[in-house]
């Protein structure tokens, strides 16, 4: 018997019964782990062992003279309730609950006297059935005046069990009768307030039998003293503790205000605030640079670890849910689940039947070709579908780090078994990080073999649980519709695991997964809300696009006013049409929208301009580790092994070298957009691109490099790693210019008269003032002219007006020298 079937015949959670079976040290993997009837008795045994005491508990029985029963921490009183209870304090500290049923407290005979003073009387207002926990050794009132009878000292000598109830007969006055009340109330009541246990007690009093008439008048004067009491309880509840600063946090980019101060552990208005304090204008949804972030995170005690000693973790998709799993506010969401697969394997024809069984559940739902998304129920619970034709939305949605996914059901046919799209599929779901299920489809055909699938995939890392792996296989038919129900139990087995939770309460977040431009309705994205509430009329931001929601339609087509986590709907409102894999943001208004979106463009368009290395290839980022992702296709698999290894070992303490993927065969378009989304270099050994490929790499602007001997293939790569590490800085000498008058000009500071003595002075070239053979300022230069004209550069021999930026001591006599830092590769 499987964990889960186990489970749900004791009526208990896969993963509670999973703690329960590691507590009795039965280690499992999963919870479709397979259980031997010994162990399945055995759990039955616990379980039902650890039922039965909690119906009877019969130990550590009492009997007290009124002839109540007190078990253990419960007190069982067989009379039926009383009108109003009271409670003694005996000498030692004891509290005795004593009943009555007469009408009026009598004067107690044989019992325990007590004085009517209010120190010393303590009403309890008890329930039907009450439940006392009393720790031993810790009284719950301040002992008064020593009062002992035999009963009551007998008690004592049981630590385990609380005095609960009086000596029958024994009847306590409620409160003091009316004569002794007025001299008495005057002077007792002050040691009164420092008993906190009134508080709770005194609410309750009006819950059993009204009280006599002669205690009419007393009880007005009591609520002054309990509102008296009521300030003190407060103190504690505003007194929080401060926010926790981590004493290191990992930045490997820049990040936007609101990531800082999720890191942090601090509000956004606090890490604005100290932003402002130094002199930086930036909003909770701005980027900050990582040098601006460290400095802040200094001043809050925090020290910023440099990314080199940052694990280099390919993906964020677990820090992400785990970041959102510990938010208060989170509520359970639906899962997100990605069918990928080889060609023909059967993946739209099984899209096809799990829709076929949402609508035999519903009349109305599916799967819709505009949005890529369907939703259906199962047993209760939502499951999001994401179809991702090709790969491209999934490979795009990985790179750039969305991590929309959290399961991913792997196709496979049972008669072609695996196939090269299908690695390139398990390839993808592990650098995206999510657990895959393994579905065999066509089990139903004479040629299927599904043992020797569960071996392809065992070569792959992806070994069954019936062979003792981690991977969950399910056969499947979509033919005939064989497994379909199993494979969508595991799904939801597999995400309870995984706890998904989303806060429904924060501004919305959600992932374009595709876009067009709609001739009646302009631009149409089909976003996945992530995180909050998207509703219509929010000011909503997706890369360098910006707009307000306008109208909200779900796969279903039915027109949305709001969508929840791990909701897919198409969104009109956008001033154009964005990119696939783009994050869609709520802010607070249309202005900010623009302005965010503006900023994005702009820094777009500076990276389009920013200058190639002679390869082709982007200038590494000035933050984070340096990295060449290589895609290497060859014809051979000794050919692929060889290569791996001997490009893996070109990496250096500086730039590291990473193949994302590696396989045997053509150089496919797929190839071509995991390049393109992840910066890599396509190596292709022993074969040649196709027309159509070739295309799509001019278009997509990938570097594809091909190669018949493997040292050609080393070399190069060699070369690019060389590239991308670190460049030197050299100084090369301009020219020089010597000063031969000065002038002060208002608004402008003193201009210094200049003949150019050698080479040649630039607009753009640093400027070391040279006084005496030392050094006393170097800058840049503020304006450079001849006569009255600006000028870019001035040559030997002739005269020109230079202005220094912030420094105006120029003497006649000073030596200008030009140069400037030009980078070397290292």
């Amino acid at each position: 018997m499987r964990v889960h079937e186990l489970a749900k015949e004791l009526g208990v959670s896969s993963k509670g019964l999973m703690d329960l079976l590691a507590s009795m040290k039965i280690q499992l993997k999963s919870h479709s782990s397979t259980l031997d009837e010994a162990t399945v008795e055995r759990v039955r045994r616990h379980v039902k062992g650890k039922a039965e005491p909690k119906s009877a508990e019969p130990a550590r029985v009492a009997t007290t003279p009124s002839g109540e029963r007190i078990l253990g921490m419960r007190k069982i009183i067989p009379p039926p309730p009383p009108p109003e209870p009271i409670v003694a304090e005996t000498a030692a500290g004891d509290i005795t609950l004593s009943e009555t049923t007469q009408a009026k407290p009598a004067v107690p005979e044989p019992a325990v006297k007590v004085k009517p003073a209010a120190p010393e009387i303590r009403v309890v207002p008890r329930p039907a059935a009450p439940l006392i926990e009393h720790e031993p050794g810790r009284p719950t009132a301040r002992p008064a005046q020593p009062v002992a009878p035999p009963n009551v000292t007998s008690r004592e000598s049981r630590p385990g069990v609380r005095p609960a109830a009086a000596v029958p007969g024994t009847v306590a006055p409620a409160r003091p009768p009316m004569r002794p009340a007025p001299p008495r109330r005057e002077g007792p009541p002050r040691p009164l307030p420092p008993r906190a246990p009134v508080e709770p007690l005194a609410p309750a009093a009006g819950a059993p039998a009204p009280a006599p008439s002669p205690m009419v008048m007393p009880p007005k004067e009591r609520p002054p003293k309990i509102k008296e009491r009521l300030p003190p309880p407060p103190p504690p509840e505003p007194v929080a503790p401060p926010p926790v600063v981590p004493a290191e946090i990992d930045i490997a980019g820049p990040l936007t205000v609101g990531e800082l101060a999720a890191k942090l552990g601090l509000s956004g208005g606090d890490v604005v605030k100290r932003l402002l304090e130094q002199g930086v204008l930036a909003g909770i949804n701005q980027q900050i640079t990582v040098d601006v972030a460290a400095k802040i995170a200094e001043s809050f005690g925090s020290k910023v670890r440099k990314p080199e000693s940052a694990a280099p973790a390919p993906a964020a998709a677990a820090p992400k849910r785990l970041e959102l799993a510990k938010d208060e506010a989170a509520v359970p969401r639906p899962p997100v689940v990605t069918i990928m697969g080889h060609v023909d394997h059967g993946k739209t024809s099984l899209l096809d039947a799990i829709r076929q069984t949402d609508v035999a559940a519903r009349e109305f739902g599916g799967i819709t070709q505009h949005i890529g998304a369907s939703t259906m129920d199962v047993g209760g619970k939502r499951i999001v579908f994401i179809d991702t034709p090709g790969h491209e939305a999934f490979t795009t949605l990985r790179a750039r780090g969305a991590q929309v996914t959290d399961i991913a059901v792997l196709v496979v046919a049972a008669d072609d078994g695996v196939m090269p799209q299908t690695v390139e599929a398990i390839n993808h779901a592990k650098a995206a990080g999510v657990p895959i299920i393994a579905a065999i489809n066509k089990v139903d055909l004479p040629q299927a073999n599904p043992d020797r699938v569960k071996q392809q995939l065992s070569d792959l890392g992806l070994v069954p649980e019936d062979w003792g792996g981690d991977t969950v296989t399910v056969p499947v038919s979509a033919r005939t519709r064989q497994g379909i129900k199993e494979l969508l139990e595991l799904i939801l087995l597999v995400s309870d695991l995984q706890e998904l939770r989303a806060n429904p309460a924060r501004p919305a977040r959600g992932t374009i997964l595709e876009a067009k431009l709609d001739r009646g309705r302009g631009p149409v994205a089909t976003v996945l809300v992530q995180e909050g509430t998207l509703r219509v009329g929010d000011a909503v931001v997706a890369g360098w696009t910006y707009g307000r929601v306008r109208a909200m339609t779900s796969d279903r087509g039915e027109r949305l006013s709001e969508a929840a986590p791990a909701t897919p709907v198409e969104v009109v409102g956008l001033n154009d049409v964005p990119t696939a894999g783009d994050l869609l943001e709520v802010v607070r208004d249309d202005k900010l929208a623009k302005a965010v979106a503006e900023e994005r463009r702009e820094r777009q368009r500076a990276a389009e301009a920013a200058a190639l290395h002679p390869g082709g290839e982007e200038a590494p980022a000035a933050e984070g580790p340096r990295e060449l992702r290589v895609i290497l296709k060859a014809d051979a698999h000794g050919s692929v092994e060889a290569l791996t290894s001997a490009l893996e070992r070109l990496a250096t303490s500086e730039v590291g070298v990473r193949v994302l993927h590696a396989a045997v065969g053509n150089v496919t378009e797929s190839d071509v957009m995991l390049a393109a989304a992840s910066r890599a270099v396509i190596i292709a050994f022993n074969i040649r691109p196709e027309p159509q490929v070739r295309k799509l790499v001019e278009q997509e602007r990938v570097d594809i490099l091909s190669y018949r001997i493997i040292y050609e293939a080393i070399d190069d790569v060699t070369k690019r790693v060389r590239g991308l590490t670190a460049p030197k800085h050299r100084e090369v000498s301009l020219g020089q210019a010597e000063v031969r008058k000065t002038f002060t000009i208002s608004k402008v500071g003193t201009v210094a008269g200049c003949m150019v003595t050698a080479g040649v002075i630039t607009r753009a070239a640093t400027i070391r003032v040279i006084r005496d053979g030392v050094v006393v300022h170097e800058g840049k230069i503020a304006s450079l002219r001849r006569f009255k004209d600006d000028a870019r550069e001035v040559t030997a021999g002739f005269e020109c007006g230079i202005a220094l930026e912030r420094f105006a001591d120029i003497k006649v006599g000073d030596i200008l020298e030009a140069f400037e830092m030009r980078e070397e590769p290292a």
